[in-house]
């Protein structure tokens, strides 16, 4: 049994065409080459016969499992510098290649709409699976502003604090904001977006999100700024929300939403607009085809959730009734982030280990790395998505966002307006 295991994957690496030196010593002593012996080595140890079988088999989730169990240890190297090499494989373009690839995937493919069934109750527990673990945690890599979504890089230099800044900035650009507009900030995170559009912009904010933690920090976080009579969040589900506002703006919340659910969420969003209503969504996106969720993911990171294709986002904003009056896709912009997120984490991660464990703590290096891969090496960017209910509400250029972007007024009006 062991032979064969051995003989399927040696045939399935050296296929790979993999760019870098990859070695691998088996659970018998055997180490093998893999590659193109370019870059530095990354050297991996496998050391029982049942984790190789599990990773034949399926190796998302098997090979981060390997790695949060010790079955799986870098002798040279680490799980970002052993992605580069794997994912160089690759050699299709996105939407050439047959997505999902392996049977595992496909069977994936086939139930993803029962992983991604998120109806209140369950959503609400998706989202504290992951952001109700310690603030001390997120401490470890996030800038002060506990900002955990993708930053601005207008330059690859600059700091990731001025590059969230930045981010802000081109969302508040992109939602055409005026003092006194009321906003309604759909999965609010710890408050640091929407007290910005309200200190910064005049803006009068609701935030809402389902995680307890994020709650409690942005209430505090508004008493301390002396913004609660204009900023005001609360722990509830988007659809249950009513009334309608000026603007609406939804930062790494589309991600959690679930493929069966973008029509409601849509729909929900559009009644929620007034009639000269702006909506700016910042989400995660993949450049190919529609596909699956990491296992990897799915089962430790974010349960619920998905990465959309443009393709998926597109067709129920139609039905939806709304104006898709921009996008901008942002390519490497996340992976900058996460390159930070993951040099900070590795920076402090004897702390992250005190405050969890040795497995908890590999287990959030390889989501970080994994997370960096995917938008260096593979399909995934940043769609910001803006929508109107009136698509003559945007001006006719968009300068209006560079202008804003470098520290200019946002201009008010559409065209209609400027008529």
């Amino acid at each position: 049994m062991s032979t064969s295991i051995l003989k399927l994957l040696h045939r399935f690496l050296d296929r790979l065409d993999l760019k870098g030196s990859l070695l691998v010593t088996f659970p018998d002593q055997e180490t093998r080459r893999y590659g193109d012996g370019t870059g530095d080595p990354v050297h991996i140890e496998i050391r029982e016969w049942r984790t190789l079988w599990r990773i034949a088999l399926a190796p998302d989730p098997a090979v981060p499992e390997a790695y949060m169990d010790g079955d799986l240890v870098f002798l040279e190297g680490d799980p970002i510098t052993f992605l580069k090499i794997v994912y160089s494989g690759r050699t299709m373009a996105p939407g050439q290649e047959i997505h999902p690839v392996l049977p595992a995937d496909k069977l994936r493919f086939v139930l993803r709409r029962v992983h991604q069934f998120n109806p209140v109750g369950r959503a609400r527990a998706n989202v504290q699976h992951h952001y109700d673990l310690s603030r001390s945690l997120y401490d470890l890599f996030l800038d002060e502003d506990r900002q955990y979504s993708c930053a601005y890089f207008e330059n690859p230099n600059v700091s990731l604090e001025d590059a969230q800044i930045a981010k802000k900035r081109h969302i508040a650009g992109k939602l055409l904001l005026e003092p006194g507009m009321q906003v309604l900030d759909i999965g609010s995170g710890w408050g640091g977006l929407g007290l910005t559009l309200a200190q910064e912009h005049g803006a009068q904010v609701r935030g809402v999100t389902l995680s307890d933690e994020q709650f409690r920090l942005s209430r505090k976080r508004a008493k301390e700024a002396g913004l609660t009579d204009r900023v005001q969040f609360d722990l509830i589900d988007y659809r249950e929300i009513d009334g309608q506002f000026d603007r609406i703006v939804s930062v790494g919340m589309f991600e959690h939403v679930g493929v069966n659910h973008y029509s409601e969420y849509f729909n929900k969003s559009r009644a929620l607009l007034k009639d000269d209503g702006v909506m700016l969504m910042h989400t995660i996106g993949r450049t190919g085809p529609p596909s699956v969720t990491s296992a990897f993911i799915r089962k430790y990171i974010f349960p619920g959730g998905y990465i959309p294709a443009l393709s998926e986002i597109m067709q129920p904003v139609e039905r939806s009734g709304l104006h898709v009056t921009d996008v901008e896709v942002l390519t490497d912009h996340y992976a900058e982030t996460l390159k930070n997120w993951r040099e900070r984490f590795m920076a402090r991660r004897d702390e992250a280990v005190a405050l969890y464990d040795e497995r908890f703590a590999r287990m959030w290096e390889f989501y970080l790395a994994a997370s960096e891969a995917s938008f260096r090496y593979q399909d995934m960017v940043v769609f910001q998505v803006q929508l109107a209910k009136n698509k003559l509400s945007i001006p006719r250029t968009r300068d209006y966002i560079t202008e804003f972007d470098h520290g200019g007024t946002a201009k008010r009006g559409g065209i209609r307006a400027a008529e």
